[in-house]
Order: structure tokens, then sequence, then C-alpha cells
């Protein structure tokens, strides 16, 4: 499917994408719950998170907490409270470190926690992603503070590209694990 660029499709697709994750997830055997990911043998994933995230709980940690960036870049603006996106002292370039921060902040965190702080985070997306109109959404200029993109890009990155993203590596874990 391809990059969601209306409101109806953004909803659509975060949702299907979802569940798609939350099937794949239920699918997954104690025995790939318990080992934990390395795909140092594939140097095609060469990318940081590839060798951050060691388990489940870390991909849901790390969806959970691009929801509250968010869900807190979104209320602060409307509240004329004008912040980034990415806070300080991050930025595009360095929001990498960021991502080991979250992965460092949850170490300690459940899987059942993980879990439900997700699925709480998705449904404020959600109705977050309600109250804006299609024109909000998808039309570049209507807020000032999201710059030369629209709102509705960010909603589709931190759920249905997301949502593809944590499924991509799940699935590669099951097929390492499958050869073990």
């Amino acid at each position: 499917m391809s990059r969601p660029t209306t409101k109806a499709d953004l909803l659509t697709t975060a949702t299907t994408n979802y569940e798609k994750l939350n099937v794949l997830i239920s699918e997954l055997t104690q025995k790939e719950l318990a080992i934990s990911f390395d795909f140092s043998n594939d140097e095609r994933k060469k990318e940081a998170h590839w060798k951050r995230d060691k388990n489940l709980r870390d991909i849901l940690i790390h969806l959970y907490e691009w929801h509250q960036l968010l869900l807190n870049w979104v209320h602060s603006n409307q509240n004329s409270d004008h912040k980034p996106f990415i806070p300080e002292p991050y930025n595009w370039k360095t929001y990498g470190n960021m991502n080991v921060e979250f992965w460092k902040k949850h170490q300690s965190t459940s899987l059942e926690d993980a879990k439900n702080m997700l699925q709480h985070s998705h449904t404020k997306i959600m109705q977050l992603a309600e109250t804006f109109s299609n024109e909000e959404l998808f039309t570049k200029g209507v807020y000032k503070w999201v710059g030369t993109s629209t709102l509705g890009s960010y909603f589709v990155s931190v759920t249905a590209s997301h949502y593809d993203w944590a499924m991509k590596k799940l699935k590669a874990h099951k097929k390492h694990c499958a050869t073990l």
C-alpha cells in the first residue's frame, strides 16, 4: 500500500498495520520471544536500530516513545508552546542518540507493560488524528509549527510506517530463529 495522503487512508492504514503487528506478535513462539535479536550476520542490516533493539519489548517501547513525541509536540504547539518535534538537545541529525536514550530508559520495563503502553498510546494517537480535518492533516502550511511538511505525514510516520518497520524487524527475527 502506498503512503497515505488523506485522513481516511491514514486512519485505515494505521489501524490495519497496527492490527497486523499485533497478529504477528501473537504468533511469536516462546522460543522466538526468548532469543535475543541478533542481525550481526546480515551485512544489509547496517542501521543502528538493528544492533540497538534486542527483543520485542525494545521495539514496542520505541513505537510508544515516538507516539509520545507526536502527542507532546501537537499538544504543546496547539497550546502556543512552540516546540520542535524532536526535543532538545536532539535534532534530526542526532535523533539516533535519542532513540538510544529511549532504549536505556525502558530496560526495566516489562514486556506486558510495553504492550499496554503501546496500546494506550496508539489509541491516543488515533483519537488525536480524528480531531483534525483532511485539510489540516494533509495541506502544507496549515500549521506554521509543522514547517514544510504536513501534519499528516508525522502521523503516518509514527503509526503506519513505524508499524511496517516493526513488522519487518520481527519477521527478520523469526527468520533468524528458524535457522537455529
